[in-house]
């Protein structure tokens, strides 16, 4: 009877205390999992807020227009690997052409008649792999002709960009912002010095570009947004400087018939 009582027979438990129990241990567990859900939607929350608190201007590189038309007016950029059998020498690698909006309208890596010596990855950007499918220089010489032929070309240092490229361009049609006077800078009065790009775009555009290796897109798009923001005024002074090599032709036009006369009637007097 001793031995009954010290190891009773387990009856079988009722099926209400059982769902009961169950419901005891979910819900013991429960705030736990509650605060840590609490804790991640309250993370969330404010990694959002530091997002939506983030007040930093947009980068005005970027196209707010998808209009990829050809413009009245295109920049280019291109970057430059290195052949010869020293690789100092300069070969066009990749070119790129954006519309007026900063829209890319052309862009390819070029393959160099020359064998390419040195890539100059750290400030071109461009490397072995991306000239494997590169488009020959002749068709891409072509293309650009096509492209830029009748229009306004923007860019910066365009003769070097011209130069590798083989082609020329209506100086009038030229808009480089190496060369535009108020983009220059003067250590001495009346000696203007060209800026680099990356200095221009941080003091009129207030962008950093070129902090490390170099992109065409991005460079184009900084010399055409230096275009459009100074168009009115600097087209103002093409022309004012068209009229006043035409004003000094014509000067030089009518003093060439003065100078004749004055020479025939100087050797008359002297024949007689």
């Amino acid at each position: 009877m001793r031995s009954q009582l010290k190891n009773p027979k387990q009856l079988p438990l009722n099926p209400n205390w059982a769902q009961l129990r169950e419901k005891l241990k979910s819900h013991g567990s429960k705030p736990s999992s509650d605060r840590e859900t609490l804790k991640t939607i309250l993370g969330k929350r404010k990694e959002r807020s530091n997002v939506e608190s983030d007040d930093s201007p947009p980068n005005p590189l970027i196209p707010t227009s998808s209009d990829f038309s050809l413009t009245d007016a295109i920049a280019m950029d291109c970057e430059m690997v290195g052949v010869s059998s020293l690789g100092n020498k300069s070969a066009l690698g990749r070119v790129t052409l954006v519309n007026k909006w900063g829209n890319v309208i052309y862009d390819e890596y070029v393959r160099p008649v020359d064998r390419v010596v040195d890539f100059r990855t750290e400030i071109s950007g461009i490397r072995p792999r991306d000239l494997r499918k590169a488009k020959d220089f002749r068709f891409v010489q072509k293309k650009v002709a096509e492209l830029i032929k009748g229009r306004i070309l923007v860019g910066h240092a365009l003769r070097n960009d011209l130069k590798a490229l083989l082609l020329s361009h209506l100086k009038q049609d030229l808009r480089d912002t190496s060369e535009y006077q108020p983009f220059l800078k003067y250590c001495f009065p009346g000696e203007g010095r060209s800026r680099a790009l990356r200095h221009l775009a941080v003091d009129f555009l207030g962008v950093k570009i070129q902090s490390g290796e170099h992109c065409s897109i991005e460079d184009a798009r900084a010399a055409m947004l230096l275009y459009q923001k100074n168009k009115k005024e600097w087209e103002k002074s093409i022309k004012d400087f068209i009229r006043l090599k035409q004003k000094q032709k014509r000067r030089k036009q009518k003093k060439k018939p003065k100078e004749k006369e004055a020479l025939y009637a100087n050797h008359a007097t002297t024949s007689s």
